[in-house]
């Protein structure tokens, strides 16, 4: 891995000392713009909203991602590579395509809101697009192939036996999910959910595209000062933050990971 290691540093490190840098604006050495945003009430209120649609989509694609892995385990091989493929194919498709579909079927004039007029005979105009549901429905479409995978390993890593000795015992089937298959999937349950969590606090897109003027978050913020009010060294300082926040979740998983191994 060493290899790849060293070309993804090549290619990340020197774009992150720049923005470390603009953000002490350059040789000034300057923390202002740090205490600036931290006293901003609209970085605050950006901040709680990202975590808010980070963990809640995160919740969304593990409820769902744990049903469709489990569905998975019990395939036969052949047929669980050819049910794979469908789960991957969304993750295959540009993202930004995938959010122009969204906005036609979720639009109130799109396709849900249309088979539901004409199943009740009247016009219904659902709001379910550039608000919250737009953005959870985007971003769990986006992340539930990416908590299946490390879901789908920890269920096969389960032996058999254990549930044909569960059910020797007289345990029911819902007594086996929850004292069997449960806690012996949870490593791939919080390794996915922490990966999964970590990768929507630097969505974009979505969050731009499928949600309201209370639903951006702090990628928006920095597209915000960067583009329309041109502070390049506030822009800078929120990135540094959310690279920080970012690190914080993934190192304790990355050293956790290297414990098990």
């Amino acid at each position: 891995m060493s290899p790849a290691v060293l070309i993804a540093v090549a290619i990340v490190l020197p774009p992150l000392l720049r923005i470390i840098y603009t953000s002490v604006h350059g040789p000034a050495l300057s923390l202002t713009s740090y205490a600036e945003v931290v006293k901003s009430n609209l970085f605050r209120e950006t901040l709680r909203t990202t975590f808010i649609i980070a963990g809640s989509a995160s919740v969304l694609s593990l409820l769902l991602g744990f049903i469709v892995a489990l569905h998975l385990a019990r395939q036969p091989a052949q047929r669980r590579t050819a049910l794979m493929v469908l789960v991957l194919l969304p993750f295959w498709t540009s993202i930004l395509v995938k959010c122009f579909a969204f906005t036609i079927i979720l639009g109130r004039d799109g396709i849900i809101n249309s088979l539901l007029s004409w199943i009740f005979d009247t016009r219904i105009q659902l709001p379910l697009v550039l608000n919250r549901i737009g953005t959870l429905v985007g971003m769990t479409n986006y992340l539930i192939p990416l908590i299946v995978l490390p879901v789908l390993a920890s269920l096969l890593a389960i032996d058999s036996t254990i549930y044909r000795a569960a059910s020797i015992m007289g345990a029911k089937p819902a007594r086996i999910f929850w004292t069997v298959t449960v806690p012996m999937s949870l490593p791939g349950v919080f390794a996915g959910l922490l990966s999964i969590f970590v990768m929507s606090l630097g969505t974009f897109i979505i969050p731009a595209l499928l949600g309201g003027r209370r639903d951006q978050m702090l990628s928006n913020l920095v597209d915000f000062y960067n583009r329309q009010v041109l502070d390049w060294a506030k822009a800078s300082s929120i990135s540094i933050v959310l690279f920080g926040i970012a690190a914080a979740f993934i190192i304790p998983l990355i050293l956790w990971r290297r414990r098990k191994a």
